[in-house]
């Protein structure tokens, strides 16, 4: 399996600017059902396992998890920023350095409840909206104009990457 396959178990994201009513509903389904899948990935493994990188040059399995939550919070405020401002132009982070805060090498249970009650809240927000919120557009400083539509698309596959990153390790490794 080439280095590439292992950065992406799942396929490159696909960007998108909007959605039908099906693929939005799948979306969101995903988003919901995304910390239980991450939960069960992870689930059992020791302490050594969750400081083994995914691929060789990767994060751990415990940076992943810490990651997963940082970027859904991002994810979650570019929401409330496009529902409630005009085109907003939403702020970037480096999740290659948040990665290496010590917050990212503590338990990986923190994170996997910070997920879970991020979702619980963000879930019923993506529910409430309609199809005039999704098609809100903001703008990224790297990638340029989008929409609500292609943000919930783009962490639907966000969480199952991660997920996949886990799952694809474990497999390798016969855990």
């Amino acid at each position: 399996m080439s280095e590439t396959d292992l950065s992406y178990p799942i396929g490159k994201f696909r960007r998108v600017t909007s959605l039908t009513s099906a693929e939005r509903q799948e979306a969101i389904e995903a988003i919901a059902a995304a910390p239980a899948q991450l939960r069960a990935a992870i689930q059992g493994l020791t302490d050594e396992q969750l400081d083994t990188p995914y691929r060789p040059g990767g994060w751990t399995v415990r940076q992943v998890v810490h990651h997963v939550p940082d970027s859904h919070l991002n994810a979650y405020i570019r929401f409330k920023w496009t529902l409630t401002e005009d085109n907003p132009t939403i702020k970037v982070y480096r999740q290659d350095r948040w990665a290496e805060l010590p917050d990212s090498r503590g338990p990986v249970e923190v994170s996997l409840n910070l997920l879970e009650v991020l979702h619980e809240r963000w879930v019923r927000l993506l529910r409430s909206m309609s199809p005039e919120d999704f098609a809100r557009p903001f703008t990224h400083p790297e990638n340029g104009p989008m929409t609500l539509d292609g943000l919930v698309e783009l962490y639907a596959w966000h969480g199952r990457h991660h997920t996949a990153h886990v799952t694809g390790l474990r497999q390798r490794m016969g855990w």
